[in-house]
């Protein structure tokens, strides 16, 4: 029973971690309706513009690149938008944003009017209305302010509906990469993580916030009551922005209105450094308290030993060494159930033509030698959510992209220790030595933890057991980061050593 509750747990395993990618396929196609959540009634709230046919034709708009140590900022001319940013210290990763930030639609011509080591100023002007657009960049973080100006030219009143746009997200990326694409927003003191393939229209917001693995662009008006949206543009992008509330502006009048705004590394650090309330924004789904707490330990072994993948490797150890007491009791569960299995099968024997008579007496011998048959799958058990909080982080970690161990030069990818010329079955070009280093100890402890005396059927199970669950943990975590498998690697390394140990001590 035991053996085939491990194998449900490794099945129920493959089949969540597989489910994601799934989603993130088949999601595209689905999910048109448009959900509307707490609409107030004062919100006249306007529809973003509207797509752009496919067919037709633009030409190339001019670009004006803002450059400092950290980042570099391309901005689309003609919208006064961001197009993507390049984060220079980790290691020139693109955070695309399309058309961020652009105000109003894309008729307005804005031009470039100045621009220096700190702000860029953009302005659009025409016979009724001047906007006036201006980042301000700040030197030490990833924090920055858009300061927004409207004056009406006119001798008549100005009516504006000013839609914000922070970001179009495109879902025709590689699916590993697009499921980890998400809407927060804050909403009467709640962060919601919305899915951003729907229609959506929140009302009454606090700030906005879109990601991909591993950065993010948050923005926060200082005025309050304004309402988000999400509006599909096609079936493979998503634009992400802000209504705000409808003004008039009397002839010459001239309003402010400004947006502060994250634009950098889902790093809790460096967030809570800005506006300690955007931390919510980092959310790491069923078990995000769980990937929290191992996140905050993670980094606090990096303090030591200043290398990631050591401080994985004393993550491991610490989990081992809570668990153990759990550990232990699974190990003596496993002990009694191999010294009852003659037992057992002796009861099979004689009851081979009445299951419910051989169920009743096989409970009746647990219940007499005081062994439970599910006390050795319990460790198993409670380290899933530790392994899917640790899965989560690691996979959104933005300090291990490109960290080093050993031979291992990403810790947020597989280790590939050799590229081969050509692609084998399940395999595909890719050796990755950890997950194989893994099965094979997996296959070990399976060996010496499976009974001598077993016989008959049981001994058929055993031996099918014996290839199968390595195998099946060795297809999960073949194409896993591999600072998640150094993980795991460790912690089953550890388990075989005690084993082992156990075993020449009798």
């Amino acid at each position: 029973m035991e053996k085939r509750l491990i194998l449900a747990i490794a099945l129920s395993l493959l089949i969540l971690l597989s489910w994601s990618t799934f989603v993130a396929k088949t999601q595209n196609l689905a999910n048109k309706e448009v959900a509307t959540i707490n609409i107030p009634a004062q919100h006249n709230a306007a529809e973003p513009a509207a797509p752009l046919p496919l067919e037709q034709k633009l030409p190339s708009p001019s670009l004006v690149k803002y450059t400092q140590e950290k980042l570099e900022v391309t901005f689309i001319e003609p919208q006064a938008a961001v197009q993507e940013v390049i984060f220079k210290t980790y290691r020139g990763y693109r955070f695309p944003l399309k058309y961020g930030f652009l105000v109003g639609d894309k008729s307005l011509a804005f031009k470039k009017e100045s621009a220096s080591a700190d702000d860029v100023v953009f302005v659009y002007s025409d016979q009724a209305k001047k906007i006036t657009k201006k980042f301000l960049f700040s030197p030490s973080d990833y924090g920055l302010w858009l300061e927004l100006s409207v004056e009406n030219l006119s001798l008549q009143p100005l009516a504006l509906d000013l839609p914000v746009v922070l970001g179009v997200l495109d879902f025709a990326a590689s699916a590993i990469e697009a499921r980890y694409q998400e809407v927060a927003v804050s909403a009467k003191e709640k962060t919601l993580h919305l899915n951003a393939r729907r229609d959506v229209v929140l009302g009454e917001i606090e700030f906005l916030s879109i990601r991909d693995r591993y950065f993010c662009s948050i923005i926060e008006p200082a005025s309050n009551s304004n309402t988000g949206f999400i509006k599909k543009l096609n079936p493979h992008e998503s634009e992400v922005g802000l209504i705000l509330n409808k003004i008039t502006l009397a002839p010459g009048q001239r309003i402010e209105q400004k947006f502060h705004i994250y634009l950098g590394p889902q790093d809790l650090g460096l967030i809570n450094a800005i506006e300690p309330r955007w931390s919510t924004v980092i959310n790491y789904g069923m078990f995000d308290i769980i990937a929290q707490m191992l996140l905050w330990l993670l980094h606090f072994f990096y303090g030591v030993v200043h290398n990631w993948g050591w401080a994985i490797l004393i993550l491991s150890l610490t989990v081992y060494l809570l668990l153990f007491p759990l550990s232990l009791k699974q190990m003596r569960s496993m002990k009694a159930m191999q010294l009852l299995q003659p037992h057992i099968e002796e009861l099979r024997k004689t009851y081979k033509d009445n299951p419910q008579r051989l169920n009743k007496e096989i409970m009746e011998l647990y219940r007499a030698h005081k062994v439970n048959p599910l006390g050795g799958c319990l460790p198993l058990v409670l380290q899933m959510p530790i392994f899917f909080a640790l899965y989560q982080a690691l996979m959104r970690s933005v300090v291990l992209r490109g960290a080093p161990f050993l031979w291992i030069k990403d810790l947020s990818e597989p280790d590939r220790l050799f590229i081969l010329p050509v692609s084998l079955p399940i395999l595909g070009n890719e050796i990755n030595i950890l997950p194989l280093l893994m099965t094979l100890g997996m296959f070990i402890q399976q060996k010496v933890s499976s009974p001598a005396t077993a016989s008959g059927s049981a001994a058929e199970q055993q031996k099918a057991m014996l290839v199968i669950m390595p195998l099946m943990f060795g297809f999960i975590f073949y194409k896993m980061p591999s600072g998640l498998v150094l993980y795991w690697f460790t912690n089953s390394t550890l388990m075989l050593l005690y084993q082992i140990r156990t075993i020449r001590k009798k």
